[in-house]
């Protein structure tokens, strides 16, 4: 019988693992709550392209 019992664990350490992502994902992906006056929610990435330089050539 011991080769049931280390299935068993590596089944719990697996189900254990697949939970932590799981709950890793949600984390992730839920929005946070509003605080009145406060910033907006963030999300995972906000892209922001940089402002263009003016055009010097011609000075």
């Amino acid at each position: 019988m011991v080769g049931s019992t280390g299935v068993r664990e590596l089944l719990l350490v697996v189900a254990v693992a697949i939970l932590g992502v799981l709950l890793a994902t949600v984390a992730a992906f839920t929005p946070w709550p509003v605080t009145p006056g406060g910033a907006a929610p963030s999300g995972l990435v906000e892209l922001h392209t940089p402002p263009t330089p003016p055009d010097r050539s011609s000075a």
